[in-house]
């Protein structure tokens, strides 16, 4: 047998006897608007009150680290969801919507808000990100009012052309591929 590299991967590699599912398809989102430099703890506070949790992004400010994606899937626990990584590299978003509203689920994507340089400053720092979420086709930007981009058709979104950070799915606590 001769084998050669794959150069591509889906975003959610399904695992031998795993069917295609959406864990979250029933959520209802009520768009937040972060106040400052809050869109991590804004966005799990969203997404914990769309199971009727009664939570702050204070509430989430005050159990994660901004840089640490573990932290934030610890802190959705409570509220029966956690965070489990998705393929990817640093493609622009549009290359990827597509695959994402697919799989028709509920995500977090995280780009950087500029291009990121290959070496970061001198303060360790690469560059700034932000991070939204993707329910079904939908997009919820923190940083946006709901009226003027925040919540809009994945497809329509204005940032489509920044490089993907990170991808989440949110899963199920106890979901094996979890974080």
């Amino acid at each position: 047998m001769i084998w050669k590299p794959n150069a591509s991967a889906p975003l959610w590699h399904l695992s031998k006897g795993e069917n295609h599912t959406s864990y979250f398809d029933d959520l209802q989102l009520e768009h937040l608007r972060q106040i400052g430099p809050s869109c991590v703890a804004t966005t799990l506070c969203m997404v914990a009150r769309a199971t009727g949790a009664d939570v702050t992004p204070e509430y989430f400010k005050a159990r994660t680290n901004s840089q640490s994606p573990y932290s934030w899937s610890e802190a959705l626990k409570p509220f029966g969801m956690q965070l489990a990584y998705c393929n990817h590299d640093q493609r622009r978003i549009g290359y990827i919507i597509d695959e994402l509203k697919q799989l028709n689920d509920l995500f977090f994507v995280s780009f950087y808000s500029v291009d990121p340089p290959s070496d970061p400053d001198e303060n360790g720092k690469l560059c700034t990100a932000h991070i939204i979420t993707m329910h079904n086709s939908t997009f919820y930007d923190t940083a946006k009012s709901a009226d003027n981009g925040g919540v809009c058709n994945a497809s329509d979104y204005s940032r489509l052309e920044r490089q993907a950070k990170r991808i989440f799915r949110v899963v199920p606590v106890g979901h094996p591929r979890c974080l």
